[in-house]
């Protein structure tokens, strides 16, 4: 006896396999010398998904919105993020709620900061490449060969272009080597991340940062594990890319995001080119004595305030000054 199911597997008489109806991201069920046994295979390694980014099989035939004017309706979709972008792009009625996770505000954003076709928009001044191919001129030395799985090891090769799911995931996802679903169904992690991202806070921009990871683990689970899925933070903290970082990151605690948006620059400005997704969070950093807030590429040097500490134009740092209280009637 043989049966095929939907995707070509097949087996014969006693040893026989059939697949749950649907996709691959379904459970499959062996049945063997008359006892039925549940088994896990991995189809979502084994199975072509497409390259990114191809709409995944679980979504086909789902609508998707146009990245060319964030109106257009596709149906169907034909990359993934065009599904996506029907809540989060020009979509009305969108909300940031608190119980989701602190979300940064960025220094430069367009009118509708939860629009994030301009932020992934070939012409922004840089981005990740969910929705175009990777444009950066730029070295990348901290960036992997390959994705890594939960467990660290090698998974799909990093190419030049992502899905949204490559950070949006379910923690416990099986494409990574986890045993739950696939895709942004949930996640222990704020955002829907498929690992941990911790973002720096203060109370005020430029005072006191309350939340701080001085050394941290390095590794998918630690702080900044989300990153650690495609960069080497090893590579980071070793000021590969630029001479700050062991300082902010190793010494000081700060996270990525304080100074980088995860998205991308969607907007302009005269004082913040958006290279290497530079976009501080507003709710962290101010002003320096009044000085716009402001970064510079070429010179690794940035004027602003950040955890009681002026950043000047000579790449020198200072300590805010407190008033001194003076008693009443003296």
């Amino acid at each position: 006896m043989r049966l095929d199911g939907p995707f070509g597997c097949s087996q014969f008489s006693s040893d026989l396999l059939v697949q749950q109806a649907g996709d691959y991201e379904g459970e499959d069920f062996a049945f063997t010398r008359g006892q039925r046994t549940l088994q896990r295979f991995k189809f979502d390694q084994l199975r072509a998904f497409g390259a990114p980014p191809a709409i995944r099989p679980s979504q086909t035939n789902a609508t998707g919105i146009s990245t060319s004017d964030g109106t257009t309706v596709l149906l169907p979709a034909v990359n993934q993020y065009e599904n996506c972008l029907r809540c989060h792009g020009t979509s009305v009625g969108k909300q940031r709620l608190l119980i989701y996770g602190y979300a940064p505000t960025r220094l430069v954003s367009g009118p509708d900061p939860l629009n994030v076709i301009p932020e992934f928009s070939a012409t922004a001044t840089s981005s990740h490449p969910v929705t175009h191919a990777s444009l950066s001129p730029l070295p990348q030395p901290s960036l992997l060969v390959n994705m890594l799985n939960q467990n660290g090891t090698a998974s799909r090769l990093m190419g030049v272009q992502i899905f949204c799911t490559d950070c949006h995931n379910s923690d416990d996802n099986r494409e990574f080597g986890g045993t739950g679903p696939n895709g942004p169904h949930g996640s222990v992690n704020s955002h829907i991340l498929e690992h941990n991202y911790q973002f720096s806070q203060s109370a005020a921009p430029g005072g006191v940062v309350t939340n701080l990871f001085p050394n941290p683990d390095l590794s998918l689970t630690g702080p900044y594990g989300m990153c650690a899925k495609c960069h080497s933070l090893s590579n980071i903290v070793a000021n590969a890319s630029f001479t700050g970082h062991s300082n902010h990151v190793s010494q000081d605690g700060f996270s990525c995001s304080t100074c980088h948006a995860a998205h991308g620059m969607g907007s302009i400005s005269p004082n913040l080119s958006g290279e290497r997704l530079v976009n501080f969070d507003a709710n962290v950093v101010g002003q320096n004595n009044g000085a716009p807030v402001s970064y510079n590429r070429t010179s690794n040097t940035c004027v602003l305030a950040c955890h009681q500490t002026n950043h000047n134009p000579d790449g020198t740092v200072s300590n805010i000054r407190k008033p001194v209280l003076k008693p009443r009637g003296k």
